[in-house]
């Protein structure tokens, strides 16, 4: 029973605090879940609570965005400094693009449903509209490759090529290859029996492998190869002997 909804009551919500209720719906029931009824019914309040932290459904999908860069942005904070990227033939920047490659994958992971939004709901934002946490990882990002020394139009090219392969790599993930997570039977689970074989020979046979592989080391060593054909960096600054 949803307790009545009183100026106490309502004192004990925040925003950050409705966001995280949403995002805990989302990863446990899907997208398709969240409503602004059934989020005031999981923080025990009455529905126009939340409107003072949220306008609308379309405000709430923006606060998902912003819960999940500001996730990622923590995720940042909590690594800087760590060595694992640190080899002496990495240049500085792309061993930063890495680790924040990796950080973007971690949240993912965690929150898999909400991808989707993140991917497409910017799109229907204009940039200065866009949520604050998500601005300031693309500005970390263009700071990154200033410091490198690569002029505007180029620092555009590999951000914009960055941002794409994580998307598009984290985008094809093994989750949708599977029908039937709780099927053993790998043809049954794959749901590789609904498709005639005369007419998908190909998929029928990839479609194991595409369910079976290491999504960060993919990401990564792709990474690695689409960040090698960029231009040198004219302050070219390697961990080993560079700045961070």
């Amino acid at each position: 029973m949803v307790e009545p909804d009183t100026p106490e009551r309502r004192g004990r919500l925040s925003r950050p605090l409705v966001l995280a209720a949403a995002v805990a719906l989302v990863d446990r029931e899907g997208l398709a879940a969240l409503t602004m009824r059934r989020l005031a019914a999981d923080l025990g309040v009455e529905p126009m609570a939340i409107y003072r932290y949220t306008v609308g459904k379309e405000a709430l999908l923006d606060g998902l965005v912003e819960a999940f860069f500001a996730e990622v942005n923590d995720r940042l904070r909590t690594s800087a400094g760590t060595a694992f990227d640190v080899t002496s033939d990495v240049p500085a920047w792309r061993a930063e693009l890495r680790r924040i490659a990796r950080a973007f994958a971690a949240v993912v992971h965690a929150h898999p449903e909400i991808l989707p939004v993140v991917a497409t709901r910017p799109l229907s934002v204009p940039v200065a509209r866009r949520p604050a946490p998500m601005l300031q990882l693309t500005e970390h990002i263009l700071a990154v490759l200033g410091r490198a020394g690569f002029d505007d139009a180029t620092a555009l090219t590999i951000y914009r090529a960055f941002v794409a392969w994580n998307l598009g790599c984290l985008l094809v993930d093994k989750r949708q290859v599977v029908d039937n997570p709780d099927e053993p039977d790998l043809m049954l689970r794959l749901g590789l029996h609904r498709l005639p074989a005369a007419e998908y020979p190909r998929l029928r046979a990839l479609a194991p492998k595409l369910a079976d592989y290491d999504d960060e080391q993919e990401l990564i060593a792709g990474l690695d190869s689409l960040l090698s054909r960029m231009p040198e960096a004219p302050l070219d600054a390697f961990y080993g002997g560079g700045a961070r």
